[in-house]
């Protein structure tokens, strides 16, 4: 089968390295090379790193919404484009070139959590599943018909970096099946009244309201790491939040309840949260006890409560 691939990050490129064993890849979509690091330096997409690796035709246009770029895709004469965490909008017109039209990888169960940041807000939720849907795109945000469904559950040691990593791997091997079985899977339609929208991750979210629940505040932790990590202000140190557990205490919403080698201890609004893992401006994420040694914090601190 003849495909063109769309997409940008990590998540993307481990579905092409299942497809390159089984199809021809006509041509790669990816964005183009950003300025990534400390130097800022122009860094190509992992999917284009793999695709060059691979001696593959690779495009990198700023929209799809150009004659040229339009003409491009058309050319290549491609039975299916795969799509996955692409980041530019498909047009209609190159949504109909494919034979096959374009099939999406997407890291939810639809229709729950349509939008750019699904796994993040299904741990921000608390939902106990997840998954990957295999859909057949139309101009909607995540809306077109469902081919192919598998869950994944969500256990409570998982932050979006693992959870990603076990949906990457499942969105790989799900792609594979479903071109696989194509002419057999019945499109089945969505029911847009159980639709919730996944959006997109802001840094501010990362700011820690102490009068929040301990549990929720715990749910924040997971779901930001490593994007955009919680975080917290004692005196005039920013602290970074990589790791925390909700526990049973009480207390004046940010006053640090206890200090050990388990963890700092804060009050919440309801219940406390250990924090485990945390990062100092100019630091690297440490264990509790590694970091109170460059940052001593003892019982009764308070944290500033936003």
């Amino acid at each position: 089968m003849k495909i063109i691939f769309a997409g940008t990050p990590q998540f993307a490129a481990s579905a092409l390295a299942a497809l390159l064993p089984e199809h021809e890849i006509v041509a790669v979509l990816t964005q183009p090379d950003r300025p990534s690091g400390r130097g800022m330096q122009l860094t190509a997409s992992p999917v284009k790193q793999l695709a060059l690796q691979h001696g593959l035709p690779v495009l990198q246009p700023v929209s799809l919404k150009t004659e040229e770029a339009q003409r491009e895709i058309a050319a290549l004469n491609a039975d299916v484009m795969v799509v996955a965490a692409y980041g530019l909008i498909l047009p209609q017109v190159v949504l109909d070139m494919p034979r096959l039209g374009c099939l999406n990888i997407h890291a939810s169960l639809l229709p729950r959590w349509r939008g750019a940041a699904p796994i993040q807000r299904a741990i921000l939720a608390g939902d106990a599943e997840t998954g990957i849907t295999i859909m057949q795109m139309d101009a909607g945000l995540d809306t077109g018909d469902m081919l192919l469904r598998h869950a994944c559950t969500i256990t409570s040691e998982d932050t979006a970096a693992t959870l990603h990593d076990k949906l990457a791997e499942l969105g790989a091997t799900s792609i594979v099946e479903a071109l696989r079985r194509l002419p057999e899977l019945v499109p089945v339609k969505q029911d847009d009244g159980a639709a919730t929208y996944a959006a997109k991750l802001l840094k501010p979210e990362g700011q820690i309201n102490w009068s929040l629940d301990a549990q929720q505040l715990g749910l924040a932790v997971r779901a930001f790491n490593p994007f955009p990590v919680c975080h917290a202000t004692l005196g005039d140190t920013a602290i970074k939040v990589w790791q925390a557990t909700p526990v049973a205490q009480r207390g004046e919403p940010g006053t640090v309840l206890a200090v050990d080698k388990q963890g700092i201890t804060v009050a919440c609004g309801k219940d406390a949260l250990r924090l485990e893992m945390l990062q100092r401006p100019g630091g690297k994420a440490q264990p509790v006890v590694q970091f109170l040694q460059a940052v001593p914090i003892q019982a009764g601190d308070k944290f500033s409560v936003s």
